[in-house]
């Protein structure tokens, strides 16, 4: 990719993506070479499979491939140097007693300037080790952060559900609950509580799917601090933040001297 893109000799960056940035479809910008534009991003959606530090980065030029301008391919460019200064970063598999399953939901509420959908980035944990991700722009306009996180959590829920067949597949069985953790107080409170609100009436679906999983003991979900790990997944970081997520999500660099 640095050959392809001429970008060989180019100064690394600290992370993929600038936390200021805010993309639109920008019309009046200069139109770039859209197959150049789409087989390079591909490329990096196939790589953010194993580097979780560049999935919202990705997400977020990828939705610009039908009509690629200057200014979408430069913010794809900046990866590419982020990945430059970065090259043997990777996960490390660390070996632990417990099988405990736990996920961390975030979401950037209204996020996009184009639509003004939210965007959903989810993170899931074995044992203290990270085996999935996710980031992605959610399907319709959330009325509220409230709806936006229910989204996520519901969708981090159903990730560890399908991480749990896995594991009793494998006869593997954790007699603890798997945690959901979130960092917004209301959505928490909504979904422990039993009764019917009309401000909510319009997440009732997700709100009595994850309500279902509480009282079966299935899951709990504890509050975390707005600076979680999957704010990663759902918004650009500054540097001091982005490498402390980066370093609890158990991501290391194989080429760093021991």
């Amino acid at each position: 990719m640095l050959k392809e893109t001429d970008k060989t000799a180019c100064k690394p960056t600290s992370t993929p993506i600038d936390p200021n940035l805010k993309l639109v479809n920008a019309e009046e910008d200069t139109a770039v070479d859209k197959e150049f534009y789409q087989r390079l991003v591909g490329r990096l959606i196939y790589l953010s499979h194993i580097r979780p530090d560049v999935a919202f980065a990705v997400s977020l030029v990828s939705q610009f491939m039908h009509q690629p301008k200057e200014v979408h391919l430069q913010a794809t460019l900046r990866i590419v140097q982020y990945l430059k200064g970065t090259p043997g970063k990777g996960i490390l598999f660390k070996r632990n007693r417990n099988v405990n399953l736990e996920a961390y939901t975030d979401v950037d509420y209204a996020g996009s300037i184009v639509d003004r959908r939210s965007t959903t980035g989810y993170c899931t944990f074995l044992g203290g080790n990270l085996v999935t991700w996710k980031s992605e722009k959610q399907s319709v306009v959330a009325r509220s952060s409230a709806e936006a996180e229910f989204r996520a959590m519901a969708q981090g829920i159903c990730e560890l559900l399908w991480l749990k067949i896995i594991l009793e597949d494998l006869r593997i069985k954790s007699d603890e609950p798997m945690r959901l953790y979130c960092d917004n107080k209301s959505a928490i409170s909504i979904a422990h509580n039993p009764m019917q609100h009309d401000r909510t009436k319009h997440i009732e679906v997700n709100r009595h799917f994850i309500k279902e999983k509480l009282n079966s003991g299935l899951i709990c979900t504890p509050y975390v601090s707005s600076q979680d790990l999957a704010d990663i997944l759902t918004k650009g970081l500054n540097n001091n933040i982005f490498e402390k997520i980066v370093s609890k999500l158990g991501m290391e660099n194989t080429y760093s001297p021991a």
